[in-house]
């Protein structure tokens, strides 16, 4: 097996001047500089000491397969563009905080303890660093401003000036950033020793003392490297890089993506913000995020490679596999995006009629946002054909098994992949049940234990209510994308919160989805905590409501209307559990799971109490 890293020990001004050069960078996806003053001289501090400050680790470049648009560490600037040697993928504080302190004669850009921007420069107190009782950190580092001068009194009182060479030498603050520049040390050295305070030779043994405890710490200074091999693959790069790196950014496949697109001069975020832009326009897409469109993608491509190779003539068994997980997006080249991100920004876009279809029009009402991606996908595959009613209502019962049955909540790449080529082949070719349908269960005590958004099944009876007719209880009207968004249209209870605790009804089996429905924000007010019959009797003459009418729109909620006007919460409860039941199993086109006796409800058929 290939040695996949080495590691040794690299000298710090060897590192340093390779960052100076060019020849080590960062690779794009990395996030900026951002160390305080304070951990600065912590850390030039610990090289004083000869202390370890942690490995780095390095990529040496070459390898096609990653290729990585690379930026400067912050501090270095080349007349021309230099291709580096090695990318940078974990040391990247370290490094640039040591290079500007250490390598460029610039003030070091950095942040104060209140974190106000400000430029510092770095020096070494001879007097406290060769003193055995006085704390480096706090006293043997100092940092100064950008002019090199430490004021009091708003700049009336000079504590310090460092700002020529003599004023450095009067104080004895040696300059950090010639420390590894042997003839600037040597310079400085000799103007200490012709021109430093006292004799010479108390001078000539003050700075024995001073180039052993610091200038040799850091000239001599060594950190430990680890090297990855050029042939390591993207995806090892990237899981290391997250495993390593702490202190780095969240990497997602799409930054990745984005730093390896930009090698080839193509900027994948501006191209996504395109896209989203598009998105934004429905609200149905606000959570639809760039990693969901990069596996959409990435399915299509993947979908494409093993039709190709089997239509080649090929054994499917040595097909390329369809998939959309994290190397596999990881491994998505520029061409492919680009043969396939219209594609799938269209089939997305068509999505968005299909959940409207559904009654399901806001992103917050979606139950499953990552659903988004077989969806959209099988739409791009089957193209106009999806719009037939035959496909659409294949489609339909793959859509509402997967919500009921809860199949998305957790990490689903394998099922993407399945889903797409299942659902292809069941509404094309007649092919067997897709593995969603056949695996979607619902058991019917889940309707006790639905309350709240969280859980993506209560969504969707929220949604199947209001694609199955539920009209308005004050206005009458059916509920659509527009009234939706005009009326206010949200989840409220049928027998108020307040009206079952006055009657002694269980508050979880209050809360219930059983017990919810969609209503507009007006109504919902009319309704109060009032109980049913009386609201409804309130409805009925506020706004002119016939009875029979009103009878009418509390069924096409699946409610038995003389259960609300009797208030009895019992039957109404048997009734409705049963309603959304069935509900479930004609979107699912398979029966729930029951107990033997069907007695899943909280109240038998001949209870006549209220709780």
């Amino acid at each position: 097996m290939d040695q996949k890293f080495t590691s040794n020990e690299e000298p710090l001004s060897d590192l340093l001047r390779k960052a100076a050069a060019g020849l080590l960078q960062l690779p794009d996806f990395q996030r900026g500089w951002v160390w305080d003053d304070a951990h600065i001289a912590s850390l030039l501090a610990s090289i004083s000491h000869s202390y370890p400050i942690g490995a780095v680790m390095t990529l040496r470049t070459g390898n096609p397969e990653v290729k990585f648009r690379p930026r400067l560490i912050e501090g270095v600037s080349l007349d021309r563009p230099q291709e580096p040697e090695f990318m940078l993928l974990d040391g990247q504080q370290r490094m640039t905080s040591l290079y500007l302190a250490l390598h460029s004669s610039d003030p070091v850009p950095t942040r104060d303890s209140r974190g106000r921007d400000t430029l510092r420069h770095y020096y070494a107190n001879i007097d406290a660093c060769i003193d055995p009782f006085a704390d480096r950190e706090d006293d043997g580092i100092v940092s100064v401003p950008e002019d090199r001068r430490i004021t009091s009194d708003f700049g009336r009182q000079v504590e310090l000036d460092l700002s020529t060479r003599e004023a450095e030498i009067a104080a004895g603050h040696f300059p950090l950033d010639i420390v590894l520049d042997g003839s600037e040390t040597m310079d400085w050295q000799m103007a200490f020793l012709s021109d430093g305070p006292g004799e010479y030779e108390e001078r000539m043994d003050k700075w024995k003392r001073f180039a052993e405890a610091v200038v040799k710490p850091f000239t001599s200074y060594h950190v430990p490297a680890i090297e990855l091999a050029k042939t390591t693959p993207k995806e090892a790069v990237c899981q290391v890089f997250e495993k390593v790196n702490t202190g780095g950014v969240s990497l997602t496949v799409f930054e990745l993506l984005t730093a390896t697109f930009a090698a080839d001069n193509f900027n994948l975020r501006d191209d996504w913000n395109t896209r989203k832009s598009k998105f934004d326009d429905h609200p149905v897409l606000a959570r639809f995020e760039a990693t969901d469109f990069l596996q959409i993608v990435t399915l299509l491509a993947t979908f494409d490679a093993r039709g190709s190779h089997v239509a080649g003539g090929h054994e499917s068994d040595r097909a390329p596999a369809v998939s959309c997980k994290r190397k596999d997006v990881l491994r998505l080249t520029l061409a492919d995006y680009q043969k396939w991100a219209d594609v799938a920004m269209n089939a997305t876009l068509r999505a968005v009629p299909f959940l409207h279809s559904e009654h399901i029009f806001a992103a917050w009402d979606l139950p499953y946002t990552t659903q988004l991606v077989p969806l959209s996908s099988i739409l791009a595959v089957l193209g106009p054909e999806a719009e037939g009613l035959g496909l659409a209502q294949r489609l339909r019962q793959w859509y509402w098994c997967g919500v009921f049955g809860e199949m998305y909540g957790a990490a689903a790449e394998t099922r993407f992949a399945n889903d797409l080529q299942d659902v292809v082949e069941w509404t094309r070719h007649s092919g067997p049940t897709p593995r969603t349908i056949a695996a979607s269960q619902f058991q019917a005590t889940r309707l006790l234990t639905l309350r709240t958004r969280n859980s993506a099944a209560y969504k969707g009876l929220y949604a199947l209510q209001m694609q199955r007719g539920g009209r308005d209880f004050r206005t009458g009207k059916h509920i659509d994308v527009h009234a939706y968004f005009d009326d206010n249209i949200d989840i409220h209870h049928i027998f108020p919160k307040k009206w079952c605790a006055d009657n002694g009804i269980d508050s979880g089996v209050a809360d219930s989805v059983v017990n919810k429905t969609a209503i507009d924000a007006r109504t919902n007010k009319i309704i109060g905590g009032d109980a049913p019959s009386r609201y409804l009797a309130r409805l009925q003459e506020s706004d002119a409501i016939d009875p029979a009418e009103l009878d009418a729109i509390v069924e096409s909620h699946g409610i038995g209307p003389l259960t609300l006007r009797r208030d009895d919460f019992a039957a109404f409860f048997n009734q409705r559990f049963e309603h959304l039941v069935a509900q479930i199993e004609e979107a699912m086109g398979k029966p729930a799971n029951r107990s033997a006796e069907g007695d899943e409800s909280p109240f038998v058929p001949d209870d006549d109490r209220l709780g």
